[in-house]
């Protein structure tokens, strides 16, 4: 575990472990960031890769609103998304969806003992649902909350606070585990205690500052829970 900035004095007992997917879980983060500038270019746009890296886990209204920003009102939010979707499947279908590193030791070893699990997702639940089978976890993690279900997805904090009223715990008995900045601030919002594990980016000395923790892999991911039990 790599050392941190944030405060690791938490009084109350870690109770449930809250996963990101994409980038943290299974391997398809770096789809967005390929396949976002692919499909603006079909419409006639370019994305820098520093602005590709800006859209990880940023769910509505805050991806449209970004996007219109950069190119414009006009700028056609739904169709443009709707063909990076339509790229990502291609893609998937051919090529598969992949666990990160340890995901399904990690997921047993929180089942052992006793530490809940849960997923905190931009991805729709039947996708999500899609995705986990694929990568070989299917079944491994009972609750899914989908930004579908709230007003603000990422890096607002409504989906894990939604997450942790079905939980029934406290966000700050709660450890959510994310890759990317607004999926930390989202839960750091919340009151959640953040582990990051960096998929593309390390942290910069803010963004280290509200986390509880960092990790090279999942495979920390239950000590970490321990620690915090």
């Amino acid at each position: 575990m790599r050392k941190c900035l944030g405060n690791e004095d938490f009084s109350l007992r870690c109770k449930a472990v809250i996963f990101d997917l994409d980038g943290t879980l299974i391997d398809t983060e770096k789809l967005y960031r390929k396949y976002w500038p692919e499909a603006l270019r079909h419409f006639g746009y370019e994305l820098p890769d520093e602005r590709a890296l800006q859209l990880r886990s940023l769910g509505r209204p805050f991806a449209p609103a970004q996007f219109k920003a950069w190119f414009g009102e006009d700028f056609d939010y739904p169709e443009v998304r709707a063909y990076r979707g339509k790229l990502i499947e291609e893609h998937i279908a051919k090529e598969g969806v992949s666990a990160k590193p340890f995901a399904r030791e990690a997921l047993a070893e929180l089942h052992r003992r006793g530490i809940t699990v849960a997923i905190a997702t931009a991805t729709d639940p039947e996708r999500t649902n899609r995705y986990l089978k694929l990568a070989g976890l299917e079944g491994m993690i009972p609750t899914i909350i989908s930004a579908t279900m709230v007003s603000q997805g990422k890096p607002a904090p409504d989906i894990y606070l939604y997450a942790c009223r079905e939980l029934g715990f406290p966000p700050e008995a709660c450890i959510a585990v994310e890759d990317a900045p607004n999926g930390v601030k989202s839960a750091y919002e919340a009151g959640c205690r953040v582990v990051m594990i960096p998929d593309q980016t390390e942290p910069d000395e803010e963004l280290r500052s509200l986390l509880y923790a960092c990790a090279d892999s999942l495979a920390e991911i239950p000590d970490i829970a321990a620690k915090g039990a």
